[in-house]
């Protein structure tokens, strides 16, 4: 895309950024931030909804008050980010497309005013040179991409590892974060809440982190530039493999950040999946959705959307409901 210098004039994101409740400094500090296929603002709304229900029958018995689990508009915010995205395109006739996996069908024949990326963060997504092509279509073409390759790439954890240096918000080009040279960047008071819920993190080419993190693994995660789940790498793990990167040499280690591992709050909770319930330690993670529309210059949409919590045992390491790993929650405001 650089080299056929494409120009994205409307730009549509619709991310979540995911927290965690840092048990020591009682902060939240940031997990990562998706721009790609942003999953479960829908579910995230009916588990709200189902919790309120059930506070709303069963809340005086448990001494609970529905009105404390906060509303979650999420799945509406976004429905309203992707038609703003495509009134801005301009054409009645055109239609949003939704990028999905090979199971499912599309709909074609008709020109597509905005494209939704629900797939295409994984290396499965791409099984021969036709899924590249195709994907080299939608960014050569004058669709609103959501996100566009580069957006995509500003999700990645090499990114959010960069964005984490000191004074790299204080000269983040308008092109790549516009909402946050808009919003943050002009004012230090909010360059400091910025990066106060910023976690550790690190590249590998930092000789003094790497001993550290050799010497002290379980203090580390250690992170691909890969979405979907089950894809970091914790404990004696990250010692073996930082070892085994080393004699690779720093190609292997580019490929990778290491970021300070968050020890959550821990509390008991009661968690069911496929009808059955158990109690257990469990942990939490809070994800923010937020929508970005602009044109050019001209910023059509900035807002915050709505909220994921996500909640699983505390003995497991990673997060993903699909996996099944975790379960959908709601927050309770005390």
């Amino acid at each position: 895309m650089l080299e056929i210098n494409k120009k994205e004039e409307i730009r549509l994101g619709l991310h979540r950024s995911d927290y965690m409740l840092d048990d020591q400094t009682k902060e939240l500090l940031q997990i990562e931030l998706n721009t790609i296929s942003s999953s479960f603002p829908g579910l995230s709304c009916l588990v709200s909804k189902l919790h309120r229900n059930l506070l709303n029958h069963y809340g005086k018995h448990l001494g609970l008050d529905s009105k404390r689990v906060p509303g979650n508009t999420a799945v509406n915010r976004y429905a309203d980010a992707l038609a703003k995205a495509w009134n801005e395109y301009n054409n009645s006739r055109a239609v949003i497309m939704v990028v999905v996996q090979a199971e499912e069908r599309n709909i074609g024949g008709q020109e597509v005013a905005v494209i939704y990326f629900r797939a295409g963060y994984a290396p499965t997504d791409y099984p021969s040179e036709s899924e590249w092509k195709a994907r080299l279509l939608m960014e050569q073409s004058s669709s609103i991409k959501c996100p566009s390759i580069s957006y995509h790439l500003a999700g990645t954890k090499k990114i959010q590892q960069e964005l984490a240096k000191p004074k790299v918000l204080e000269r983040l080009p308008f092109e790549f974060f516009p909402w946050l040279v808009s919003r943050f960047l002009e004012n230090k008071d909010d360059i400091a809440k910025l990066r106060k819920c910023f976690a550790g993190l690190w590249s590998l080419d930092d000789s003094h982190v790497l001993k550290n993190a050799i010497e002290r693994p379980e203090l580390f995660v250690l992170k691909p530039q890969r979405e979907g789940g089950g894809n970091n790498i914790y404990g004696d793990s990250v010692r073996e493999t930082l070892l085994k990167l080393q004699k690779e040499g720093s190609e292997g280690l580019a490929v990778y950040i290491l970021m300070q591992r968050i020890f959550p709050i821990v509390s008991p909770a009661f968690l069911v999946r496929d009808g059955i319930y158990h109690q257990d330690h469990a942990i939490s993670e809070l994800g923010i959705y937020s929508a970005y529309l602009r044109n050019k210059e001209k910023v059509i949409m900035n807002d915050q959307c709505g909220y994921l919590m996500r909640t699983k045992v505390s003995s497991s390491n990673e997060g993903g409901v699909a996996a099944g790993f975790a379960v959908l929650d709601s927050i309770y405001l005390t």
